[in-house]
């Protein structure tokens, strides 16, 4: 049953009124009626339920199973349910304490696309695969690198990671360079599973075909902020990777938040990209567009001990870069894309988002039973802080066919 509203919040709990992320639950007396909620510290609101109650215009919208319906509503909808939902925590009763829903998947998938837009990390992980040649490929400064991943295996934060297998050229000892040196591929379990700590950018108003979505465009189309981290079998990655990109290393697995943070409540952390060095062509060119960059501050722990402090505002690449490149060509823009920002890093040793950064390619890597997580929160108005919802992950081992 539905909880009294909650007592006031500690200070500094970053899911206080000005971030106010939304999800999709579940509870024990009702296991097959997921509903859209807010978080609200440590508790979820039953937003539609709260809708209902008030008489909302909304709460056909807030009454559906995934956040799609409301996402594709477009932004002057996201802010009126938004201010509505405000008005709502105030002696609202239709509350859950946190610990005791499941939360699931918050959005259908309609397409996944990964990006690589940090240049410490792409010129880290250059010296690694590429250590006779230039670390940063001749494109890299010109456009933002992507692939498109799978949007089926996509998860929600808390699923197991099972340990993938497939084809992988390299030494089997786990210490030895990356750098493939057998004379012939074997197959079995990756040896080289690693973590890539990302942030994630979901798209709520979608786009015609051949309809670029201009810089300017950016806030009518993204609805929302939450973390992801990109799995990889770092192995299987470095013997397929060439000439294609990522394949089997990358499909298995790619975890999100169970919380989508609205992109309005970042209004404070909005902050410049770093100075670019090579001139843009005009559609990626923002120098006169409002500040792209995002000033997040992520965690990243293994077991419970952190391991890496990655900052966000040091993206080279922008979020609405990467949505103007992504359909510059004409292809269509749709509810329920996910595109990410590829690996988090910073400049210094404590901030790279992988373990292939962070052991120089040499492990150790993920073991069977580790559990990986993800938090972050960035500047809100007033000294307060807007969290993201974490992302965590255990790592279970391979399975075999019969």
């Amino acid at each position: 049953m539905p909880q009294h509203h909650p007592r006031e919040l500690p200070e500094g709990d970053p899911f206080g009124a000005h971030t106010l992320p939304y999800g999709v639950f579940t509870t024990a007396d009702a296991p097959d009626r997921p509903r859209i909620g807010v978080r609200y510290g440590a508790h979820v609101l039953d937003a539609a339920a709260a809708a209902a109650a008030h008489g909302s215009a909304y709460a056909p919208l807030l009454a559906a199973p995934t956040l799609n319906p409301l996402m594709a509503a477009g932004r002057r909808v996201w802010q009126a349910v938004r201010a509505e939902i405000r008005g709502w925590i105030t002696g609202e009763a239709h509350f859950h304490p946190l610990a005791e829903v499941t939360l699931r998947l918050p959005f259908e998938v309609a397409d996944y696309v990964d990006f690589y837009a940090s240049e410490h990390h792409a010129t880290n992980v250059g010296r690694i695969f590429r250590p006779n040649g230039e670390a940063l490929t001749p494109n890299w400064k010109h456009l933002p690198i992507g692939y498109h991943g799978r949007a089926g295996t996509v998860v929600v934060s808390g699923t197991d990671v099972v340990r993938p297998q497939g084809q992988r050229k390299a030494p089997a000892d786990a210490g030895a360079p990356l750098a493939p040196t057998q004379p012939g591929p074997v197959f079995g379990p990756t040896l080289r599973l690693d973590i890539e700590a990302e942030v994630a950018f979901v798209v709520g108003t979608p786009a015609p075909d051949h309809t670029p979505v201009p810089l300017g465009a950016f806030r009518e189309h993204v609805f929302g902020v939450c973390l992801l981290n990109d799995w990889s079998a770092r192995d299987l990655q470095a013997w397929e990777y060439v000439p294609l990109g990522p394949f089997l290393g990358k499909s298995f697995a790619t975890s999100v938040s169970a919380w989508v943070t609205p992109l309005d409540a970042f209004d404070e952390a909005r902050t410049a990209p770093p100075e670019r060095t090579h001139p843009l062509l005009p559609y990626l060119d923002d120098s006169a567009a409002e500040p792209g960059g995002i000033d997040l501050r992520i965690e990243v722990s293994i077991n419970g001990e952190t391991v890496s402090r990655p900052p966000f505002a040091a993206m080279y690449w922008t979020a609405a870069q990467q949505l103007a490149h992504m359909t510059v060509n004409g292809a269509s823009l749709r509810t329920g894309d996910l595109y990410a920002s590829g690996t988090v890093s910073g400049p210094e040793p404590d901030q790279l988002g992988c373990l292939l950064e962070l052991t120089q390619g040499k492990g150790p890597w993920l073991a069977d039973g580790d559990e990986v997580t993800l938090t972050a929160w960035a500047p809100g108005p007033d000294g307060s802080r807007i969290g993201l919802g974490e992302v965590s992950g255990r790592i279970a081992p391979a399975r075999t066919a019969g």
